[in-house]
């Protein structure tokens, strides 16, 4: 059973079911949450948002007259590696924003909406992204400013939504772009937690007199693994060992007080790890 759940076809079907149900959470949000509150929070849905309260037009229908074109964009100037999974991904949002548009709003508090909208676009993101797709739009014009200008990936994805923020301050008022940037800011914030979970890790770097005994420590009463790196002083030129240890979060405390028992003295650098894999690591 194991070596089925591992093969390419479970994998694909795996995939899909990621992308259907990420894009099923992202329409659910911007019908219940976004667009009631005029929240235009970047992106194809929030240009969605703009034009159907200016012309009427059905939000759904506005996304797929934007998304279509924008993906052939992507396959002519990108040669687009997402490929059909993604079309699927940029199909799927419109078809279930169109099944879901009759659902009732959850509220009419926009502060409320922009939070809980963008948490719940970022969870449907971040089920996207772990099928190996993306759901396409305004994301494919940010690749083809990045490719042509040589803007960062990250520059060209808030230039492009922040164009829309205006647009949105402009068609409705300055307090409906401010809504719109809290939940861009929480759906940037839910997908990392998504992608890397909660429980993020701890890089930890140790330089000690004692390290053979932080060592035994680490790898006996812990339990973790430690890996030793040579290092040189810049001062004094003196042959060092730096100590190297990835640890969960919950077991963090411990760590440190296992150094400061064994070497008060020890000069130690912590650094988060938003991901980390390799075999061991959560046994």
């Amino acid at each position: 059973m194991g070596k089925n759940f591992h093969s390419p076809v479970a994998r694909q079907l795996r995939d899909y079911s990621f992308v259907i149900l990420g894009a099923a959470v992202i329409a659910l949000a911007f019908n219940v949450l976004l667009l009631p509150n005029h929240i235009a929070s970047g992106g194809v849905s929030g240009i969605s948002t703009i034009l159907h309260y200016l012309t009427g037009w059905t939000p759904a229908f506005i996304q797929w007259a934007l998304n279509i074109p924008l993906f052939i964009a992507g396959v002519i100037f990108l040669g687009y590696q997402f490929g059909l999974k993604t079309f699927v991904g940029t199909m799927a949002v419109p078809l279930f924003v169109y099944l879901s548009q009759g659902f009732d709003p959850w509220t009419r508090e926009s502060l409320i909406g922009a939070l809980f909208g963008g948490v719940l676009v970022g969870i449907g993101l971040g089920i996207v992204f772990r099928g190996k797709a993306s759901t396409g739009g305004t994301d494919v014009i940010a690749q083809i400013l990045h490719k042509y200008t040589h803007l960062s990936l990250g520059v060209c994805v808030a230039l492009i939504d922040g164009t829309v923020v205006v647009l949105a301050m402009i068609a409705f008022d300055i307090e409906s772009g401010l809504f719109a940037l809290i939940g861009l800011f929480a759906t940037s914030k839910t997908i990392d937690l998504v992608q890397v979970g909660l429980d993020q890790s701890k890089t930890v770097l140790i330089i000690s007199e004692h390290e053979e005994a932080i060592r035994e420590a680490i790898l006996f009463q812990i339990g973790r693994g430690i890996t030793r790196l040579e290092a040189k002083g810049g001062y004094t030129d003196d042959e060092k060992q730096i100590l190297l240890c990835v640890i969960q979060q919950r077991g963090f405390q411990k760590l440190k007080e296992v150094i400061k028992e064994m070497d008060p003295d020890a000069f130690v650098i912590v650094m988060s790890a938003s991901e980390v894999m390799g075999e061991g690591f959560n046994r």
